[in-house]
């Protein structure tokens, strides 16, 4: 029987903006192997899971929008990643020299190949060996990533730019003191993203009601900093949704504000197309300047 594809690509019948969505993690498809292979039980393991956050975003390519989703889950291989962020204390051998072994990320635990999910309960019960962690990394993080850079040269070549939604979801109290955000963007500090398009995505979610912070907690991962080069006309922007405005969060089920929200998440899509048709690479700001 062979493995499922690591990823899907919802295309539209015709592409309408330089606007590509994409969602790394919330893939949900358990292997038995896997599971088998975790000291969690199968309601554990998902505790990092960017749960239903494809479907939120689902209306794309109705709207002429693109989006790519990983069908493996982040427990098992983190496409947010760089390809080879490993922790040597996880592994009963060597790793190759060009691993990152020191990153803040695999400090954490949640490298390439994570050692915990998201509550910190360790994934396995013994040591990996490196061959099971190039076997994830080669399957499932380079054909992701080999498809999101051809989507992105493909609109680029289209369009002449491109601007990507990274599209997350975090809990709904992400650990910190003060009034709880609904959705945090992440722009790289502006490293990845021009501020002018950064403060109209804002406004435009704010304008939707909900509650928007910036780069706090969350300024972007892997997608985000190494495809992010608003110079070369490629901008990337990370957005979280708190799981609470959608889904029961110990459970992993929607609620009755499931709906609402992919509701208001369409109505932010048509406006993202339309504004980037509209205002092109520079961003809305720099475009008005300009005329």
């Amino acid at each position: 029987m062979s493995a499922p594809p690591p990823f899907t690509l919802h295309r539209p019948a015709r592409q309408r903006a330089a606007l590509v969505l994409t969602s790394p993690h919330s893939g949900r498809l358990y292997s038995a192997a896997f599971l088998a292979g975790s000291r969690l039980d199968a309601q554990a393991i998902r505790r990092s899971e960017d749960c239903f956050v494809d479907e939120l975003f689902a209306a794309a390519p109705a709207l002429g929008v693109p989006l790519l989703a990983a069908t493996f889950p982040r427990a098992y291989c983190d496409a947010n990643r760089e390809a080879w962020e490993l922790d040597p204390a996880m592994f009963s051998d060597p790793l190759p020299p060009y691993a990152n072994t020191s990153s803040p990320r695999v400090a954490a635990g949640l490298g390439t190949i994570a050692r915990i999910v998201g509550t910190s309960e360790p994934i396995y019960g013994r040591r990996l060996s490196f061959a099971e962690a190039r076997a994830r990394i080669e399957q499932c993080w380079q054909p992701f990533h080999a498809a999101l850079q051809a989507l992105i040269s493909e609109t680029v070549t289209e369009f002449g730019h491109c601007l990507v939604l990274d599209c997350h979801s975090m809990p709904s109290a992400p650990g910190r003191a003060g009034p709880r955000a609904e959705l945090v963007l992440g722009d790289g500090h502006g490293e990845s993203c021009a501020p002018a398009w950064s403060r109209f995505v804002a406004a435009e979610f704010t304008a939707l009601g909900l509650k928007v912070r910036r780069n706090d907690p969350y300024a972007g991962g892997y997608i985000t900093r190494h495809y992010g080069r608003p110079a070369a006309g490629v901008q990337v922007m990370q957005i979280e949704l708190a799981r609470g405005l959608y889904m029961h969060e110990r459970q992993f089920l929607k609620h009755a504000g499931f709906e609402d929200l992919r509701a208001r998440l369409t109505r932010f899509l048509e406006t993202m197309r339309d504004a980037v048709r509209q205002f092109g690479a520079p961003g809305p700001e720099a475009r008005a300047a300009a005329e």
